[in-house]
């Protein structure tokens, strides 16, 4: 539907407020990591992580295989990690300080594999909050390594 990528990136700019350099609202970026290690997340991922003023790391429905010192390392922003009970019963502690700053939920793999990670997007929207999920590689596409296909 876009005749150029200028009038792609006019829309998108448009649609979060940010065609004059400024922005409207925070957002809530709920962010897959991929399968592998640091170096698996987006481009769009990554730059997503580096405006945010606060990280977290679910790391309890998945687990990556190097520690959050790599992430740190990588991302330039201190992770904090969110164990089972802090993503089950303390999420808004997540996604409100997205009303003063952007902020991200890191997650295995991609976002939207997990119940969890949907509870935790249709709450954050029911307060108000943008979100915005940014996909990656998950153990759903990945099974095709062992030649099981989805579609059957």
């Amino acid at each position: 539907p876009y005749k150029s990528p200028e009038r792609r990136r006019a829309y998108h700019e448009r649609r979060r407020g940010l065609s004059d350099g400024t922005r409207t609202a925070m957002v809530f970026y709920v962010i897959g990591l991929g399968l592998g290690d640091e170096r698996d997340i987006t481009l769009r991922g990554l730059d997503a992580v580096k405006k945010c003023s606060k990280v977290f790391l679910e790391h309890y429905t998945s687990v990556l295989g190097v520690d959050k010192d790599a992430l740190e390392a990588l991302y330039e922003r201190e992770v904090t990690l969110a164990d089972r009970d802090f993503v089950e019963c303390q999420a808004e502690a997540i996604y409100q300080e997205a009303k003063e700053s952007d902020v991200a939920l890191l997650v295995v793999g991609d976002p939207l594999c997990a119940t969890t990670h949907t509870d935790i997007i249709i709450r954050a929207r029911e307060t108000g909050a943008e979100v915005q999920v940014i996909h990656n590689t998950s153990v759903m596409g990945a099974v095709a390594s062992c030649g099981l296909q989805l579609y059957q």
